[in-house]
Order: structure tokens, then C-alpha cells, then sequence
């Protein structure tokens, strides 16, 4: 039987065909580990946890690969563990592990691999580095930020226009920020954080 899903490029379902039916990958954005999940944080595993069982029963369980990442590193993060004393990884592994428990207890199968956003600065800073080059983004007082009108058809899997992509978001547009709708792809660090939540960079350190 065929599994048909909606493509949120074309609007509607679609056969599902994936490139190479011995190795059908799916990746899912994970939490991030600074405090207890909620039931909002809760529907993606739920949701991507259905999806993978079918997947499953359809290609075979050893040739469906479900990677769910760990943002171990953010704001929040830093802020948690500042406000509690304690070391960042500590936050982090504490509340991966709470986590992971809450949605064993919901019956969600472990993905197939869990990175962690801290094992992967290097790719990221290369990643940025390819889009600085190619005029996509450049370095501002905080970071390093996306430009997003160098990218004619942002936008289109959402289906929403820049204009309302941007409504809400405050008016004026930040120093060294060329337009309101880019985004930080790269922060640089500011005083007094940790030297765990620091990275080098050719744009100095930062995360």
C-alpha cells in the first residue's frame, strides 16, 4: 500500500518515494534541554513518532534512519544555569535525560540518533562561512545574520509572504541589522558567559 503525505511545497498529498528505499531518512528539530517539557513540546515526538512507525512497517525497521536533534547550547540554556549555579552540561544532561523518560512514557521510539548541537559548531561555522561568501549572510555587531531578501523565494514551503512573516516583530530594525526579517545564524558572545557556551570563529567567539 502506498503512503501518500501532504507536500507543503505543491498543497497537496502525494505519493511518498523516498530516494533510496534501503536508507529512507527523516530528521525532526528536538528540544531544547534547559527545563521541564511541556505538551506542546511533546506533539512533535508524538506526531514524527507515527510516522516513523510507519516508515517502519513499510521499508523494514533496519532501513529507516530518524535522527531528532539536542540543542544543548541557547539562550536559555545559559540562563538556566546561571540562575541555579551549576555547569551548562549539567542542565543539559539533566534534562535530556528527563526528556527522553517523559516520552518513553508516552511510548515515543527512541530516534535512531540524537546529535547534539555542541558536536557540530565546526559544520556550523563552515555552514555559515559557504553563505557569508555567497552574499547570503554577513557579519553584524552581534553575530553573524541570514539576509533574507538575498533569497528570492524564502518563504514558499511556508506559503506566507515576507510582509507577514515579519508582522509582529518590532519596527525598527536593529543596529547592524540590514533588514527586519534576518535572523542570527551565528551569536557572538557577550561578556561574562561561560567559556562552555563559547566556540572560535573567523567572526570571533561566540555560538
Amino acid at each position: 500500500m502506498d503512503i501518500r503525505l501532504y507536500n507543503t511545497l505543491s498543497r497537496e498529498k502525494q505519493v511518498f518515494s523516498p530516494e533510496n528505499p534501503q536508507r529512507v531518512t527523516m530528521y525532526v528539530c528536538g528540544p531544547t534541554v534547559y527545563s521541564y517539557a511541556h505538551i506542546g513540546n511533546a506533539r512533535p515526538p508524538v506526531a514524527f513518532d507515527v510516522l516513523f512507525r510507519l516508515l517502519r512497517a513499510k521499508y523494514g525497521e533496519s532501513h529507516v534512519v530518524y535522527a531528532a536533534n539536542i540543542t544543548d547550547v541557547d539562550d536559555k540554556i545559559i540562563a538556566a544555569a546561571a540562575e541555579a549555579g551549576r555547569p551548562i552540561a549539567e542542565i543539559t544532561a539533566q534534562f535530556e535525560r528527563i526528556y527522553r523518560e517523559d516520552m518513553g512514557a508516552l511510548g515515543v521510539i527512541e530516534p535512531t540518533h540524537r546529535p547534539h548541537a555542541t558536536d557540530y559548531i565546526a559544520g556550523m561555522v563552515e555552514i555559515i562561512g559557504t553563505l557569508v561568501d555567497k552574499g547570503h549572510a554577513y557579519p553584524g555587531k552581534d553575530g553573524v545574520l541570514f539576509h533574507v531578501p538575498s533569497m528570492a523565494d524564502y518563504g514558499k514551503l511556508s506559503g506566507r509572504s515576507r510582509d507577514d512573516m515579519v508582522a509582529g516583530a518590532r519596527v525598527e530594525v536593529d543596529a547592524g541589522k540590514r533588514d527586519p526579517a534576518d535572523f542570527a545564524l551565528w551569536k557572538a558572545a557577550k561578556p561574562g558567559e561561560p567559556a562552555e557556551a563559547r566556540w572560535p570563529s573567523p567572526w570571533g567567539e561566540g555560538r
